[in-house]
Parts: C-alpha cells; structure tokens; sequence
C-alpha cells in the first residue's frame, strides 16, 4: 500500500500555513456519564468549520495553474464543498458544488456566500452529476475522499493530536466514505500501534459496518427515514480508503440517531462545545454502548465540524 503516515506528514508541511491547529481539549465534565477520561479534537474550530478543510487544501494546492484555471468541481453534503470553496477563492479559480437537496441550509447558504456555483440534486445522483459538469467544462474534480491527497490532508489531524496528547489510549472519529478515518487511522496507528482507533458511523447507513463483514466494499441501501447525521451520507467506503481503514481500525460502531443527539446535547450542556451532529456520533457510540470503555481509558473523540442551523439545534431540545 503507498499511502503511509510519510504521506501525510508531506501533507502537513504542503497545508501548514493555510490551516489551524485546531486544540485537544480535556473535558473531565463528561467523564462520569461517559465512563473514561474524555478529551475532544476540536476541529470546529478549524477554518470553514470542519476537518474538511485540512484535504481540500492539499488537493488544490497540488493541482497545476492550468487545472485551476479550469475550474474545480465536488460533489458535497455541505463540508467538503464548503471547504473546497474557500480554498478555490483563495487561490482564484472557480468552484461548482454538487450538493443533496438535504444538506443543511446553512451549509448551502455558506457555500453561495463563498463565491461557489451549487447545483443541488438528490443524494444519489451527486457523483454523477459532478462527473458531468468535469467533462462538459474541463474541470477538476476534487473527491470528498476516494483521494489519496485529500486523505493524506485529513490525516494531518492525526499527527496534532498525537503531539497534544501522547496519553491518548484510544480515538474514536467519525466515519462516512473514509478519508477523516483513514488519514487519522494511518497517522496514530504510525506514531503508537497501541492505541486503539475506533470508527462511528450512522445505523441507518452502516456502510463499513457491512463491508468489513463482506470483506470488500459494499454499496448500503439509502434510508426511507434519513439519518439526523448530514455529514455521513454515503452509501459504500471509498475504494481508495477501504483497505486503509481495513488495516488500521479496530472497529465500528453503528449508531442510533436517539444516542447521537444525545451526544450532540451533551457536549453542548456539559462540554460547553457546540458541534453539528455527524460530529457527535463517537460520543453517542460510547453512549449507547456500542464501543466498550474503562474508566481509566483516555478517549479522544474527533469532533469533525461544527457548521449548525437553527433546525438542527431544535432537535435537542
């Protein structure tokens, strides 16, 4: 496999000065409800509100003149189109978002303010979609993760957490198509073999759930009901993060909507951190006992984005 935790570190030193370390922060107000020693990797804070940033970057920053004179394209339920953005009109090109008609007002409305052309569409169609406006304009095409740049950026998040806290002994994040957990997986488990890395994903979409049973990835049916996690939509693992992941994670956990909101509301009113609910889907995890923890274990929940509409905090109370 080429993608290793070097191909990260490259990464770092390519995006160092576009991104912000974002902090760890040690929120012993929920240790006793979640049963170990909780700190959070708080990249809501990160520039445009999420993770996303950190592989949008890299990827601009390797295309050539040429390509960004073309135009960059990305299919997105909101993050990633977001960050790709900000990242094309920081570099002066243009950027056409291809977007679920679900995704989040505020998302929508934050990637028009950036300058960015959004095509909304149903969540199913949006990677076709994409292709076609590439080939009809010459455009770039930025995956969300089935991307070895953008991957080895998400990555980077790794590498910052292991330096704020070498104690950590395990780290649960996220998990959709697979590059934040791919990237993170490779960077901790090239710093410490020992500490566990955990993945949560929706219930209603367990996509590497159902893989890594299969042993290969799998296409998972889109829910009648979705999932209040907006940021978690897709339907099988990328075919370039699946065996990344296969290598790297220790396991998965599939989780309610019900314990992810109450992960989200916890983090709000106990934390004091607010963050969009795909973020809050590790807390929910442990939660709803889907990943078994020890009082003394040192659990690092990576909080991927805190981009929230009035809708959606309305769900909390």
């Amino acid at each position: 496999m080429g993608f290793t935790i070097e191909t990260i570190k490259e990464a770092r030193e390519r995006i160092r000065a576009y991104v912000t370390e974002t902090p760890v922060l040690r929120l012993k107000a929920l240790d006793a409800r979640l049963g170990c020693q909780v700190y959070v990797k708080a990249e809501c804070m990160q520039n445009t509100g999420a993770f996303k940033f950190r592989g949008a970057m890299n990827k601009i920053l390797a295309l050539s003149e040429d390509q960004l004179a073309c135009g960059i394209v990305a299919a997105s339920s909101g993050n990633h189109g977001k960050a790709i953005a900000y990242g094309a009109k920081m570099m002066g090109a243009k950027a056409v978002i291809v977007m679920p008609k679900t995704s989040a007002p505020v998302k929508i409305e934050a990637i028009r303010g950036l300058g960015a052309e959004v095509v909304l569409c149903d969540a199913t169609e949006r990677f076709e979609i994409a292709d076609k406006i590439c080939a009809e304009r010459g455009s770039t095409m930025v995956p969300p993760y089935d991307d070895y740049d953008v991957m080895a950026g998400q990555g980077t998040l790794g590498l910052e957490l292991m330096e704020q806290c070498p104690e950590v002994s395990m780290v649960v994040v996220p998990a959709s198509g697979g590059g934040l957990i791919g990237g993170v997986s490779t960077a901790v488990k090239g710093i410490s073999e020992g500490v566990k890395v955990y993945g949560a994903e929706p219930a209603a979409l367990p996509r590497y759930s159902e893989s890594l049973k299969a042993g290969k990835p799998v296409v998972v049916p889109m829910p009648e009901k979705k999932s209040v996690a907006d940021a978690l939509v897709s339907q099988r693992p990328g075919l370039k993060n699946f065996p990344v992941v296969q290598e790297h994670v220790d396991g998965f956990a599939a989780v309610d909507d019900e314990f992810l909101l109450k992960g989200m509301k916890l983090l709000l009113m106990e934390g004091k951190l607010l963050a969009e609910p795909s973020s809050c889907i590790g807390i929910g995890a442990v939660l709803e006992g889907k990943i078994p923890v020890k009082p003394e274990d040192k659990v690092c929940f990576v909080i991927s984005g805190g981009n929230v509409g009035l809708e959606q905090l309305e769900l909390l109370f």
